[in-house]
């Protein structure tokens, strides 16, 4: 279907607020550089000059729908819009024919946007590849997954892989306040506090869809409120009407309340509304109702958790998160990973965490802890959120109640400070490649020992140069699996060193 008509005011107002040009696009500043992909896609042409397809991978509410509807826009381009979810071979094949048809018989070529590509099959996948190939079709399709594992290697050969990423939070709050005042949003029918503002940015998690849906369950309560404020106050103590029901306006009008020059934040966020000015319950403010923290947390029916991705709870929580798994508590370990998960933490970040620590501080102690930790990050990568809690808590439950070691990190620091300092010396002649020619004459090889010769597995042979030769790096633990370790390391030092 064609996606260039405009939504109406029933549509949700993350829909209406879809940009309809590459320059109204907020964040993913990397993909939209002047002579990138997606802006010689979005030219005005009818060509397919230049033009290439495109697969755009992030998380839910990057933007990826949106670019492709802005091209739409922008771009002289037949656009069709395809959803994996219901789309079959039938419907790309009919996409195919007619875009080929157009290419040959009017020079129009064809913009196919395939949406959540991961869910077509392969045989769905191969049905693209003829369009793709011959440039019947210039393909922009959006994944939630990891391409490597959810698109077919012959499409991603011929595509080029686009990384979207969350929005920060400065473009969020472009957004959210671009959303307040945009005839196609909310027409300036409420105003954001600063709190609002932040609640919402914290709640959205780098989601622009998130964002806009709590801005509009938010708005619609204070606007609700503020319906039921201006109720009461037209009734007397005893429910009858006032006798005065010019007073409201009167008052309105006694110049007692900011103009619209002053309702700017002192934070510079035009928009939000003054921290001085009086707010009820409610939200409700003059004639304007105002979106508070309160009412956004009322409204989303999530509780705002004292959790600042840029401040110091969010390093505060993620440290306390480390020091638990370190500290071989698992209750503490997952107390921080929900407070991560329901403030809002992207997965990724979480998952990477798991993958450093079960390296760093379980590490030889139980190598079972670092497989899985990584597959915790691949369950992550694949399934998402809220799904994703559960690996995640498994991983975090694992690293905690395992053993602890930190003998390789401290080995590998220990090896990296010596090369650094200059400690390292030539590598011994028995060592040295012997495959190439001459190396035999220089002596290379000369001397060495073939461990599987001896018996034993392990043969007396110096292996570190010679300025080197007594230094230890590696001393393991007496915890889970590094006890029997030491214990064999010992023996095996006992015959390479004498």
């Amino acid at each position: 279907m064609n996606s260039s008509a405009s939504p109406g005011q029933t549509a949700p107002l993350a829909v209406r607020m879809r940009p309809r040009s590459l320059d109204e696009v907020v964040g993913q500043r990397h993909l939209l550089r002047a002579g990138s992909p997606l802006r010689v896609l979005a030219a005005a042409e009818d060509g397919t000059r230049g033009a290439v397809s495109v697969i755009l991978w992030g998380p839910p509410g990057t933007g990826k729908t949106t670019l492709a509807q802005a091209i739409a826009h922008s771009s002289g381009r037949r656009f069709v819009e395809l959803s994996a979810v219901t789309a079959g071979i039938k419907d790309v094949r009919t996409v195919m024919e007619r875009a080929l048809n157009d290419r040959d018989l009017y020079g129009v070529a064809t913009v196919l946007f395939l949406d959540e590509i991961h869910r077509f099959t392969k045989a769905q996948q191969d049905a693209l590849l003829p369009g793709v190939e011959n440039g019947w079709v210039t393909l922009v399709a959006a994944t939630t997954e990891n391409p490597s594992f959810s698109v077919i290697s012959p499409l991603l050969s011929r595509s080029l892989l686009l990384t979207l990423e969350p929005l920060d939070d400065d473009d969020l709050r472009q957004l959210l306040l671009r959303a307040v005042e945009d005839p196609r949003g909310l027409g300036g029918s409420v105003r954001l506090s600063e709190e609002g503002l932040e609640a919402l940015v914290q709640l959205a998690s780098g989601d622009a869809r998130r964002a806009l849906t709590g801005l509009e369950a938010a708005a619609a309560s204070a606007l609700a409120s503020a319906g039921d404020a201006d109720t009461d106050g037209g009734e007397t103590e005893d429910g009858g009407e006032t006798e005065d029901g010019e007073e409201g306006a009167a008052e309105a009008d006694s110049g007692e309340h900011e103009s619209p020059g002053e309702q700017e934040s002192h934070d510079g966020h035009a928009g939000a509304s003054d921290g001085g000015r009086p707010e009820g319950e409610g939200g409700h403010a003059g004639s304007v109702p105002v979106i508070t923290a309160e009412i956004v947390s009322k409204a989303v029916d999530r509780a705002l958790l004292r959790y600042d991705r840029n401040g110091d709870q969010h390093y505060d929580v993620i440290s306390a998160f480390i020091k638990s798994l370190r500290g071989s508590d698992p209750d503490a370990a997952v107390h921080y990973l929900a407070r991560m998960i329901e403030a809002g933490e992207d997965p990724r970040f979480i998952a990477r965490r798991l993958m450093v620590h079960a390296a760093e501080d379980v590490g030889l102690a139980d190598p079972q802890a670092l497989p899985i930790a990584v597959a915790a990050a691949e369950a992550t990568q694949l399934i998402g959120l809220p799904e994703a809690r559960i690996p995640l808590a498994e991983a975090t439950i694992y690293i905690a109640t395992a053993p602890k070691s930190n003998a390789a990190i401290v080995a590998i620091d220990s090896a990296i400070a010596d090369v650094k300092a200059g400690r390292f010396g030539m590598v011994p002649k028995h060592l040295r490649d012997a495959h190439y020619p001459g190396a035999k004459r220089m002596g290379h090889g000369r001397g060495y020992v073939y461990p599987h010769s001896d018996p034993r597995g392990v043969s007396r042979q110096q292996y570190l140069p010679d300025e080197l030769v007594d230094r230890v790096y590696y001393s393991p633990s007496q915890h889970g699996n590094e006890r029997e370790i030491s214990e064999r390391l010992e023996k095996i030092r006992r015959i390479t060193r004498g």
